[in-house]
């Protein structure tokens, strides 16, 4: 696989950081000690002076499945806007690239604006992924009876395949068109953020806090680099530095890890299985229905009695609506069998780590061939080396 080799600028790892991802300047990586992956002792602690970690038992027979999504990435932006069709009123509201989790609060209130001003007290929801199920309990909330229509349902949703971090702004908008977008992405950020502090804590961690190191071979900041077959992203993080800590170079000796160069940063993690679960939980509770339904074209939604509609659909409002500005982008991960002792992440070289609950989450990424790639078949190699190359990390580490 081709990838890239850079370190990007010394905001990239803060929480409103990219999934297209650091990955470090490195050397050849290290020969493995075993085919599988990492050969650490479960219990051992590695660490230095000041950070003491749980090792990650990365071996390619922990793997618990490897997962492929295209996340819907459009130029200029999300669209959140209202469409007459026939006697009906569709919201969009798809399109936000790498950022759907992210932002659906945020997304969801500027679409539910929209609904709101069609004097309509019943709605039907498109899509049942992340933006679909947050804007029907935004709406329920709101006093809307809501009904929502969707081909498939948690699990079985895109959504559901996404690495788990806050990324804001990952893939949200080309740069030629970030400065158009950059205040409205602002108010869905901090919608966003403000309402997922209101679900830490509850059970089952659907949110959480936790901290991260990113490792590197040279200084942060002096090497850019981008995916060489992907256009210029927008980067808003300047905007919402507020937000979440900042990150914290650690000097050597005081972390476990190899690489000369690390940086702690904090972010917040989405368990996205629990979380889809208190979702779901939570619109079905209030009397919300779901009904099982696929569409092929726009005028199958007139068959429907609501006559305020959201179009919530992601990726596949590309087909549904023949909007062609809605372009793939191939994304994989594998999930490890769960650690609940490993509460950190890492970005690494050309691999992510996200330690979910469901399972810790391994991401490879800055490769190329991602970008207008609607091909979600695994390649089940590529994940391996990955999760070889974080056994290789892990062997390397010193213990505490």
């Amino acid at each position: 696989m081709q990838r890239r080799q850079f370190l990007r600028q010394a905001g990239a790892t803060l929480a409103v950081a990219s999934t297209a991802g650091l990955a470090a300047c490195a050397p050849p990586p290290r020969a493995s000690t075993a085919a599988s992956g990492s050969v650490v002792a479960p219990g051992t602690r590695l660490g230095a002076e000041g950070v003491e970690l749980a090792p990650i038992r990365a071996s390619i027979d922990r793997i618990t499945g490897v997962y492929v999504c295209t996340r819907p990435f459009r130029a200029a932006g999300p669209r959140i806007e209202a469409q007459k069709l026939g006697h009906k009123t569709v919201v969009h509201n798809y399109g936000h690239g790498g950022s759907g989790w992210s932002l659906s609060w945020g997304s969801g209130t500027l679409a539910l604006q929209m609904v709101q001003a069609t004097g309509v007290r019943e709605l039907g929801v498109i899509g049942c992924g992340a933006i679909g199920l947050t804007t029907a309990l935004l709406a329920q909330r709101a006093g809307f009876s809501v009904r929502i229509y969707a081909k498939d349902l948690p699990p079985d949703v895109f959504s559901m395949r996404a690495s788990g971090l806050w990324t804001p702004d990952s893939r949200i908008c080309d740069a030629a068109h970030a400065p158009a977008l950059a205040d409205r992405w602002e108010r869905m950020t901090r919608i966003s953020h403000a309402r997922y502090q209101s679900l830490l804590g509850l059970p089952g961690k659907p949110i959480e806090w936790i901290d991260g190191y990113s490792l590197a071979d040279a200084p942060f900041g002096k090497f850019h680099g981008e995916v060489p077959d992907e256009p210029e992203f927008g980067d808003f993080s300047d905007r919402v530095h507020d937000l979440t800590p900042r990150p914290v170079e650690l000097p050597p000796g005081s972390h476990p890890f190899p690489e000369p160069y690390v940086r702690r940063y904090t972010t917040l993690m989405f368990n996205i299985s629990s979380y889809a679960n208190y979702l779901l939980s939570e619109f079905l509770a209030a009397g919300g229905r779901i009904e099982q339904r696929e569409f092929t074209r726009p005028e199958d939604l007139l068959k429907l009695p609501e006559h305020t509609l959201v179009n919530a659909t992601g990726y596949g409002a590309r087909a549904l609506f023949g909007d062609d500005t809605v372009i793939p982008v191939r994304g994989q991960t594998a999930r490890l069998v769960p650690q609940p002792e490993v509460n950190y992440g890492l970005r690494m070289r050309d691999i992510s780590v996200v330690p979910r609950s469901d399972g810790i989450m391994v991401q490879v990424i800055g490769d190329t061939g991602n970008f207008n790639n609607p091909d979600i078949t695994p390649r089940r190699e590529d994940s391996e080396a990955a999760v070889r190359e974080l056994a290789d990390l892990m062997t390397g580490m010193r213990r505490g």
